[in-house]
C-alpha cells in the first residue's frame, strides 16, 4: 500500500472503517469531511454501462500524496486520506473516497474540496466510458479546470 494517506486499489473501500481509521487516537478532531465519488450511468448524453481506469503506478501516489500536503500546508487539517480505484468499475461502483479531519468543519470542507478539484484535473489517471455506441476516453473538462483554478492553481501545478 505504501503511504497510509494514499491508495490507489482495484478493491471497493469502506467509507465507514476508512473514517474510522482516520480519526483514531486524535482527540483534537472536530469535524471529518468526506466525498465519495461513484461512476454515473450516463456522461454527455449516452448511456454508459462501465468504465476503465489506468494510471501509472508509483507517479499517481507520489503525485496525490504532494496534493494532500498542499492541502495540510493550505488549511488547517489534522489529516487526509484519498482512495482512487482503477480497473474495470461498472455504473453506481464506487470510485474515489476523500476524506479530511479538521478541527472545525470549515477548514474540513474547504480541503476536502480542494483535493477532489485537484484529483479530477492533476492527478494522473486515464479513464475509459463504455458506451452502447462503443468505448471512450474521457478528455478533461474545461469546467474542472476552472474549479481548480479558483484555489489559485494552473493546471498541471500545485502552487499558485
Amino acid at each position: 500500500m505504501g503511504s497510509t494517506r494514499v491508495s490507489i486499489q482495484t478493491e471497493d473501500f469502506d467509507l465507514g472503517a476508512e473514517v474510522a481509521r482516520l480519526r483514531a487516537g486524535d482527540g483534537g478532531v472536530g469535524a471529518v469531511v468526506a466525498f465519495v465519488g461513484t461512476v454515473r450511468d450516463r456522461s454527455d448524453g449516452a448511456d454508459v454501462s462501465r468504465m476503465e481506469l489506468e494510471h501509472y503506478p508509483g507517479m499517481t501516489e507520489t503525485s496525490i500524496d504532494a496534493m494532500i500536503d498542499a492541502a495540510l500546508a493550505r488549511f488547517d487539517i489534522r489529516a487526509a486520506r484519498v482512495i482512487h480505484r482503477v480497473g474495470v468499475l461498472d455504473a453506481q461502483d464506487q470510485i474515489v473516497l476523500v476524506a479530511v479531519t479538521s478541527a472545525h468543519r470549515g477548514q474540513a470542507f474547504q480541503a476536502c474540496e480542494f483535493l477532489m478539484d485537484y484529483l479530477k484535473t492533476q492527478a494522473p489517471f486515464w479513464k475509459k466510458e463504455h458506451t452502447l455506441q462503443g468505448a471512450r476516453w474521457v478528455d478533461a473538462r474545461s469546467h474542472d479546470d476552472a474549479a481548480l483554478q479558483r484555489w489559485g492553481i494552473a493546471s498541471g501545478n500545485l502552487a499558485p
